[in-house]
């Protein structure tokens, strides 16, 4: 898996999504055994859920999505397994339910820890017998379908307290999956903004807006308590408050400005990348020691020659944009504009 690889939308480089990537590749190959995905709020349950079904056998078939959480009790029954004719008042004809609407495809049962734990033993026939029977039928239908189950929630606590069925929690858990959160993997977050900030100006028709170093550096030591949908909002809300500026520190939200480290956060990348706040660089050997002589160096040359690099690098990092490059420098464009043509620079 290379350090550029994804599923379903999500992207990373950080170790966790790079295994995390590896193990959705592994057991959607599979399309069979029950996955039960375990992460807080806000880290993708849905996009992981999504990408195994993307990526397995039962492609072809139906992803079915139910939030147990926000089905009232009374209803989710229904929903889940359907209902016949008759089987109460207004059932004036009969529906089929989720379960069976998946047939050949996957189910995906979110927060599956606020389920009843009546409905909790209708869903463990399903996983044992394969066989789903409606609300006010006399007899069961056979159903094939793989359920992937989410939670935010400590399953394993649930079922100490009695909460949680036991058995239903092994036939879910048969493969468990854990979505990182995203202060465990902060080398992701200057890409994540990037992606954001990319997703949202491609909605203008004005120049692009985009966040400088000390900003994304102060980003990255945020907590991140809604993780990546925090992100993604936080990112959509300075698009559209600052369409087409470089938004620098000063204008975060006041919660988001965070201590700046003295260093940006890395991650080690496979090969020699690393990524930083900054910018995705290559890592290189050590600079080449300085020749010295007896006469000394030339110390404004060797500092003019490392300003020419540093702009000739931010331009093509921008592709010739000067606003952008300007702001990745931390000048005033008129600034850059004059230093381009003071030195010459082959722009």
């Amino acid at each position: 898996m290379t350090a550029n690889s994804g599923f379903g939308g999500m992207i990373g480089r950080s170790p966790q999504m790079l295994e995390l990537f590896e193990l959705i590749s592994c057991v959607a190959e599979d399309g069979e055994s029950t996955i039960l995905i375990q992460g807080e709020s806000g880290t993708g349950k849905e996009l992981i859920a999504r990408a195994i079904h993307e990526n397995s056998p039962r492609k072809s078939g139906h992803f079915v999505p139910v939030n147990c959480a926000a089905i009232p009790d009374e209803l989710l029954e229904s929903e889940l397994f359907g209902y016949v004719k008759g089987a109460f008042t207004g059932a004036q004809q009969s529906k089929i339910g989720r379960v069976q609407f998946a047939e050949g495809g996957t189910l995906f049962l979110d927060e599956i820890g606020d389920m009843k734990p009546a409905l909790q033993a209708k869903l463990l026939r399903v996983l044992q017998e394969r066989e789903v029977e409606q609300v006010g039928a006399v007899r069961a239908t056979k159903v094939d379908v793989r359920v992937i189950a989410a939670t935010h929630q400590n399953l394993e606590q649930q079922v100490a307290e009695g909460w949680f069925r036991e058995d239903l929690y092994y036939r879910l858990a048969v493969i468990p999956l854990n979505a990182p959160p995203l202060r465990e993997r902060k080398g992701d977050i200057p890409i994540l903004i990037g992606k954001f900030i990319e997703q949202f100006n491609r909605r203008k028709s004005d120049r692009p807006t985009t966040l400088d170093p000390m900003s994304v550096r102060s980003l990255q030591g945020y907590s991140w308590p809604g993780n990546v949908r925090e992100l993604e909002n936080l990112i959509q809300r300075l698009v559209i408050l600052h369409r087409g500026k470089c938004v620098t520190l000063k204008e975060l939200p006041e919660k988001y400005r965070c201590e700046v480290p003295d260093e940006p956060v890395v991650e080690e990348l496979p090969g020699n990348e690393v990524t930083t706040a900054d910018s995705t660089v290559v890592a290189a050997s050590p600079p080449p020691e300085v020749i010295w002589s007896d006469e000394g160096l030339d110390f404004n040359g060797l500092i003019s020659e490392f300003e020419d690099r540093l702009i000739l690098q931010a331009l093509h990092r921008t592709g010739g944009n000067k606003k952008e490059a300007a702001c990745l420098l931390n000048l005033k464009r008129t600034t850059l504009i004059e230093k381009i043509k003071k030195k010459n620079l082959p722009v």
